[in-house]
């Protein structure tokens, strides 16, 4: 990574697509979810049914009439059936597994049919109504979401009937003119409830139309009993029947219309359209225009929000194996590793006791404009029980961070001065003038414990060993967003390592707290700049040198992370795009031998799968906890939800106890959980979007606050549970602001 002066150039423009798309593509699947709850009736839905009320207000020529209401005028009319006539309906639909059957039967026996369809199930199956309209039927609406409409505002009713135009227009290009209201049945069952809403249908221009014969096909009765209720009356008799096409098993429709069509035409019936039985206009209207493409463009985008469910189940449950395989993972092999140490202490390793390394060590610290944590960093290594020389390198600092080493007098502390190169030409530099064969690397805004580089180069006993993972704590924790950095500092990256030192494919040495044998660097090529993440560049390098890579938890080192969201966004954005750096550079150790085959083949798919796709995946885990919430069942989804959360919990808890830290962090894993990871999802997501549009990531530098002080070993000794950092800055030590961040 480098980083550079503001006066080393003019800084390029971010591609605002950087930031806007991240949000945008949440934004979208969040509508597409809200909008295929609304058209699979979730949302807004109203299952009331008004029980029967007087009828004193319905006029009685229309409680005596015909099934066929026309209440548009000033005085309603009322139509019948001629006899021999049979106008078959149908509710509900259309089902894309009862429809095609129906209409099949209809076009076997040559029968027509009124089809009273949804607006819901038009949206989602917009190719049936289509095909009712080719064949010669006649349709009807049946409102948006099925709601008892004498329940419903005249605002609700208007949108129920404008909602369900739109789908049909959509569907098959026309508006139609008739109407049925759900929960209706013959024209005399109108009372004082529903006859204003029949009242207002019309004064938009609708035929209402009712039954004569009811099949209750709904019930699935059996394939007699629908027959029977479906004849008309008398013989000969004219009548509208009701059936379904939705709803259900309609297996017994199919079969009933099977017998009764052939049944009726032998009695001399037909079947034509209401309106050709009528002997009126037919109810479609043809739509053009503006009006025609917003109803194409909204049945396309409940389409569109169908095949996305159907998608992001789908990555949902891929992102569920994810995480619940990581746990596992993280919990049995971590389990292993602890086994291990144990072992490895009480001497009864495979090789017996290792001896002690006490060899010195040259501790490199690359620093640019560290002045408010670079004094507390010097001071936390000369109170080393190691043998140590300190090598500072200053990167061309504008706020006299070198003078200030220089100012400790401190023995065996030296100051390298280079021109800004970026951290790993800083590094580079270090190990040249390295005196000792074992390496340490921190940063400039890390203090150490006493026991710290004593703990880092023990591993180095095996001479396979070419490196050393640290265990790097959050010191400021004491905010939230400082707490959920601590959570996944513990969780997510300490319990990982435990869980690759096992499996022997560790993939980043933290830049905060890592050893190397100088050796083993030079081998691997030294630091790299070819990524912003060269810490896992470098560790990569040497699995693929036949280095083994391991971990050290008690070699703790405190850093200061991030106190705002800029800066976290900033820190991880740079942290996610060098891995994704990292992991395209290496790729070829797939197809190798040896070491690195099998980094290549082992370690590398984790990496990917666990780093860079499954946090890409974890937000749909709260955007259906949402929608479950929001649409149902919500029981089920807020146990689902939990469920997920103490597994989450579990892995939290081992992992702190594992570092001996105090658990009240976790109480603020739940909102970790819904914030942010949000969060970290879109700084995944921009870091995508930054590698596939072949845009370059800028270093930014965080603005440090020098909180940290010393290190909790430098009074309560390395063998002490960890505590939060002490140390901080007096009245008599307050660090001037820093208006400047390097960009390289």
């Amino acid at each position: 990574m480098r980083h550079r002066h503001a006066a080393a150039g003019p800084r390029r423009p971010r591609l605002p697509l950087r930031y806007l798309l991240p949000s945008v593509l949440l934004v979208v699947v969040v509508v597409m979810l809200l909008l295929r709850g609304y058209v699979h009736s979730e949302f807004l839905a109203d299952h009331r049914v008004r029980p029967p009320a007087p009828t004193g207000t319905v006029p009685e020529k229309v409680l005596s009439g015909g099934p066929v209401l026309d209440a548009r005028g000033e005085t309603p009319v009322s139509h019948r059936v001629p006899d021999h006539k049979i106008v078959l309906t149908f509710d509900d639909g259309p089902d894309p597994e009862w429809t095609p059957k129906i209409l099949d039967k209809l076009a076997q026996h040559r029968a027509h049919a009124v089809f009273f369809v949804t607006g819901t199930m038009t949206a989602r199956y917009p190719e049936l109504v289509r095909r009712m309209v080719e064949e010669g039927h006649e349709v009807g609406l049946h409102t948006f979401n099925h709601p008892d409409l004498s329940y419903q505002s005249s605002a609700r009713v208007q949108r129920e009937l404008a909602q369900s135009q739109l789908a049909l227009a959509g569907a098959a290009g026309v508006h139609t003119s008739l109407f049925r209201p759900p929960y209706s049945s013959t024209a005399d069952a109108l009372d004082d409830r529903s006859w204003p809403v029949a009242r207002e249908v019309a004064r938009r221009g609708y035929i209402t139309t009712f039954i004569d014969t009811d099949s209750e096909d709904w019930a699935r009765p059996g394939v007699d009993e629908i027959v029977r209720r479906a004849m008309p009356e008398r013989p000969g008799q004219g009548a509208v029947v009701l059936m379904h096409d939705s709803g259900g098993d309609r297996s017994q429709t199919v079969a009933a219309l099977d017998r009764m069509l052939p049944e009726l035409r032998a009695q001399g019936y037909e079947f034509p359209r209401l309106t050709e039985a009528l002997g009126a206009p037919g109810p479609h209207s043809a739509v053009h225009g503006t009006d025609l493409w917003k109803a194409r463009a909204f049945v396309a985008a409940v389409g569109v929000s169908e095949s996305a469910m159907g998608v992001l189940v789908v990555a949902l449950a891929v992102v569920g194996v994810l995480v619940v395989a990581r746990f596992a993972l993280m919990l049995l092999l971590s389990a292993v590793h602890a086994r291990r140490v144990r072992r490895r202490r009480r001497g009864r390793g495979r090789d017996g006791r290792r001896p002690q390394v006490t060899e010195p060590v040259t501790v490199l610290v690359p620093a640019y404009n560290e002045r408010e944590c670079i004094t507390a960093t010097v001071r936390s290594l000369a109170a080393s029980d190691h043998p140590i020389e300190v090598i500072v390198v200053d990167d061309g600092s504008t706020d006299g961070t070198a003078d200030l080493v220089e100012a400790l007098g401190l023995p065996g502390v030296r100051v390298l001065r280079q021109p800004n190169a970026g951290k790993a030409a800083a590094l580079n530099n270090g190990l040249r003038h390295a005196s000792c064969d074992l390496v340490v690397m921190m940063d400039g805004d890390t203090v150490f414990e006493p026991s710290t580089v004593r703990e880092l180069v023990q591993p180095f006993a095996d001479p396979d060993v070419g490196a050393v993972a640290g265990n790097a704590k959050v010191g400021n924790r004491r905010r939230l967003i400082g707490a959920w950095q601590h959570i996944e500092y513990v969780m997510g990256f300490n319990l990982d390592r435990r869980m690759y030192d096992v499996l022997r494919c560790m993939p980043t040495i933290p830049g905060a707290v890592g050893a190397f044998r100088r050796e083993a660097l030079w081998r691997a090529g030294g630091m790299s700049d070819d990524t912003l993440a060269e810490d896992t560049d470098v560790t990569m390098a040497l699995h693929r040198h036949g280095w083994r890579v391991v971990y050290a938890e008690r070699a703790r080192a405190w850093t200061e992370a991030p106190e705002t969201v800029k800066q976290l966004w900033s820190q991880r954005y740079r942290w996610s795009y060098g891995t994704m750096q990292a992991i395209w550079k290496h790729r070829r150790a797939v197809l190798e031998r040896g070491p690195s085959g099998r980094f290549g083949r082992v370690g590398l798919p984790l990496v990917t799968l666990f780093t860079v796709f499954a946090p890409l995946l974890a937000p749909l885990i709260d955007v259906f906890f949402v929608y479950g919430l929001v649409f149902g069942p919500t029981l089920r989804t807020a146990a689902a939800w939990c469920g997920v959360l103490a597994v989450q919990a579990v892995c939290a808890a081992y992992a702190f106890r594992l570092d001996r830290e105090r658990l009240t962090p976790l109480l603020t894993l739940p909102l970790q959980q819904l914030l942010y990871r949000q969060l970290m999802y879109v700084v995944l997501m921009q870091s995508w979007i930054t590698a596939l549009t072949g845009g370059r990531l800028r270093w930014q530098k965080l603005r440090r606050t020098g909180l940290l002080g010393s290190a909790p070993g430098a009074l309560s000794g390395s063998g002490a549970e960890a505590r939060e950092p002490h140390g901080l800055y007096g009245p008599g030590e307050a660090r001037e602001p820093r208006t400047k961040s390097a960009v390289g």
